[in-house]
Formats: structure tokens, sequence, C-alpha cells
């Protein structure tokens, strides 16, 4: 029987490989493997051994239905994240949805970097541009008393973000606010973070299919002629928003790293200090508003400007 169904037929038992060689054309195969055992772990509860010993046997004529429509939103480029609903992060489970961004292991990163960070009892939080929410909720979870707000431009983003606090049991404050147009709350934060848009236009071509069709390009694109307009403007807010000693923290493209620490320099920031993402690339940013020795490092973090 053909592997894939058609009219409506439902198709018959399927072996692992002919699962994830349909994936072929789009992943190399490694990766068409991963995505279909956390398809099958995820939705049908089948583990790789019981995937390698018997395939999909063990679904219901009806379960195998749902797994046919599942692979072909996958063989359209559709990322697993969307297809399942859901990633993990930092430990939680995050709803995901098209119109927000896919949190991604370098966002962990950045959290993980605030969390290990030297800051005041019970900090007042603000994650600008905030997207599933993945970074306000981690945040709220992991940093005791935290009063954490997340704002971003979309409504979609918006309602993500409530839905993942809600479900996670944390208590995030959502606002519609536009990053790059952002004034007052003048000492309202001691940290602000952010992982705004900040992939040029003109490396589009360059990016997975996946991710141009699918993940909103407002949240991944800035104009080639201006890459830091998003770090500029929220450096700009934060330089007065943020508490005397607060942090702003950012995730970078990594072409314009050494770009947006001296940018922060230039502004007055002080113990600029840059840091590597799990894959050993340097692009977390974080500098201190005032009241602090520049020549001070965070003596965990490596690439040090």
């Amino acid at each position: 029987m053909n592997s894939h169904s058609m009219d409506g037929e439902v198709p018959g038992a399927l072996s692992f490989m002919q699962l994830w060689r349909r994936l072929t054309p789009l992943y190399d195969e490694g990766e068409a493997r991963a995505v279909v055992r956390m398809v099958m772990e995820e939705r049908f509860s089948i583990t790789l051994p019981e995937l390698l010993c018997a395939g999909t046997t063990a679904l219901s004529a009806e379960e195998r239905s749902c797994l046919e429509g599942l692979m072909q939103r996958l063989e359209s480029s559709e990322p697993v994240q969307y297809v399942l609903g859901a990633v993990e992060f930092m430990g939680h489970r995050m709803s995901v949805e098209r119109g927000v961004l896919i949190p991604r292991p370098e966002t962990e990163a950045l959290c993980r970097w605030v969390m290990e960070s030297s800051l005041p009892p019970c900090p007042r939080v603000l994650d600008i541009g905030c997207g599933s929410g993945c970074i306000a909720v981690s945040l709220a979870l992991g940093l005791s008393g935290a009063q954490v707000s997340a704002i971003d431009l979309s409504p979609k983003a918006l309602e993500v973000t409530r839905r993942n606090a809600a479900a996670n049991g944390a208590v995030v404050s959502a606002d519609r606010r536009d990053a790059l147009a952002l004034q007052g709350d003048a000492g309202c934060w001691d940290v602000i973070v952010s992982n705004p848009p900040y992939i040029c236009r003109a490396e589009a071509g360059a990016m997975h299919a996946n991710v141009k069709q699918y993940e909103p390009h407002e949240a991944l694109f800035v104009p080639d002629d201006d890459p830091l307009c998003f770090y500029t403007a929220i450096a700009r807010y934060a330089s007065t928003a943020l508490s005397p000693g607060g942090v702003l923290f950012f995730e970078c493209n990594a072409q314009y790293t050494g770009s947006v620490a001296d940018m922060l320099r230039n502004r007055g920031f002080t113990a600029v200090a840059t840091r590597e993402d799990p894959f050993g690339v340097c692009r977390l940013v974080k500098g201190e508003r005032g009241n602090c020795d520049a020549s001070v490092a965070d003596t965990n973090s490596r690439c040090v400007e």
C-alpha cells in the first residue's frame, strides 16, 4: 500500500523509516528522524523502541488518520512546534501557534543569564517583545518574588503569553505597546530583557523555508539599512526606565553583538558584557544603568567585550 493516504482513505501501518523518509526533502536524515520521533512520542505516546519494532501498528484507524494529517503539515514545511502546538522551554511547556515566534535554546541562555545575575529582592522585570511569553513566564517562575510585565505590539502574542502564564501558574502582566516608541516609566524596572527582531531582509535567502513561510515576519526581520533599530530604541527607553544599577539584557544577531555592546557603552551603560549561546555563538549582551564601575565584568560570561 502507498504510504500516503488518498481520497480520505485511512493509511495502513507504517514503519519508522517510511515516516521519516517522507521528510527528507526538507530535513537531513537525523532531523527527519527526530521530528517523527517527537510527533510519535508527544501526540501518540509511542516511544522510539516501540516505533522501531512495530511502526504505527498500535495506532487505531482514527489515530492513523490523525498522523497522516500531521505528516502532511510537516511535508508542507510547517514547523513541528506549530504542528504539535507546544514546545519545552526552561523546563516549562509553552503553547505556540502561528503568529508567535517559536522559542529557541538561545533564548533559554538569555533567561539563565538573567537568573544568575545579582538582582534586588522581588525585582521588577519587563520583557519587551514577549512573543509566546516564554521569557516572561520563565522569569516569573524562576526569580523569587519577581514582578513581571510583558509587552508586545501583536494581539496574538499577548493572547498566547497570557495563556502560557495561566497554564504554568505564573503571574505576568501583558500589555500592548510598541517597542519602537516606548516613553516614560522613569525608574520603573530593575531588569529589562528583550529578544527583538534582528534578522536583516538580505539574510532571508539563507533561512529554512519552515521559518520564512510560517513564523511571523514582524518578529523576525529588520530593515537592512537599520539592523539595530529595536536595540537603539529599547536602550534609549531603558536609560531612564531602569532603576539606577538596573540591568538591560539582549539577544542579538551574532553579526551585530559587538555593535550592540558598543551602542550601550556610548549611551552610558556600564559593566557591558557579552555571552555565548549554547552553540558557542556570541549573541547575548547586557549592560547596567549608572552607578556602576565600567571595568566590572561578569566573571561567568564568555567573550566579554
